[in-house]
């Protein structure tokens, strides 16, 4: 079936724009509604909006998301055990994210020669722009210890990747990319959604199930 594609997509075409790159900034918008429907209404609170939506575009461009998400808990471990191994030599945050981050470069690097070696030619070939975007969430995963705790920041990271993985599939979405691609003023319509999501003044759905039995008893 032939894809009718819009004028204002041809033109950025023949200005010399890849397609790929014209769809991933029109999905832009819909992911980071999404987030903001996610943090607002449902009550997933993720690290931000910046960031699983970066974790996102990190998917779209890693060789499968298995891929995506093993390197994910990989940085997210790495940087655990690493807090706790620089811990008694009381560094300065600046330096010891440093360091951490050296450490998660190198050991990535090893995860993905084992990738090599056990013939998983997709893990080996991952380029560099998913595994730097990895390799930066753990400052904030680190930030978040220091200030929160190792819980929280578990939880946060956590539903980062359900977010990110639900904004990847969602950017996948072969039907979505269609009707993108002959309707991409359709984007503008984020707007006035996002202004319906900032008007939001409800529970949350996360609330309603943390306080269902408090709800029960005002009932």
């Amino acid at each position: 079936m032939e894809i009718s594609i819009s004028p204002i997509i041809r033109f950025f075409m023949t200005e010399g724009v890849p397609f790929e790159t014209i769809i991933l900034i029109l999905m832009l918008p819909i992911i980071a509604t999404l987030i903001a429907f996610m943090r607002q209404v449902v009550g997933i609170k993720a690290f931000g909006i910046y960031t699983p939506l970066i974790i996102t575009f990190a998917f779209l461009a890693t060789n499968g998301i298995k891929y995506g998400i093993a390197i994910f808990l990989a940085v997210i471990f790495i940087g655990m055990l690493m807090r706790f191994v620089l811990k008694p030599f009381r560094l300065l945050y600046l330096p010891r994210v440093a360091i951490m981050l050296t450490f998660v470069a190198l050991i990535i690097l090893f995860f993905l020669a084992l990738g090599g070696s056990l013939q998983r030619t997709g893990l080996a070939s991952v380029s560099i722009f998913p595994i730097l975007i990895m390799i930066t969430l753990v400052e904030k995963f680190v930030a978040v210890q220091i200030e929160k705790g190792n819980k929280t920041a578990l939880i946060l990271a956590l539903e980062t990747l359900v977010i990110s993985i639900i904004g990847f599939y969602i950017a996948s979405w072969s039907s979505l990319i269609k009707f993108l691609v002959t309707y991409p003023w359709a984007v503008l319509f984020t707007i006035p959604l996002n202004i319906a999501i900032g008007k939001w003044t409800g529970l949350r759905l996360s609330e309603y199930i943390r306080f269902r039995q408090v709800i029960k008893r005002i009932q």
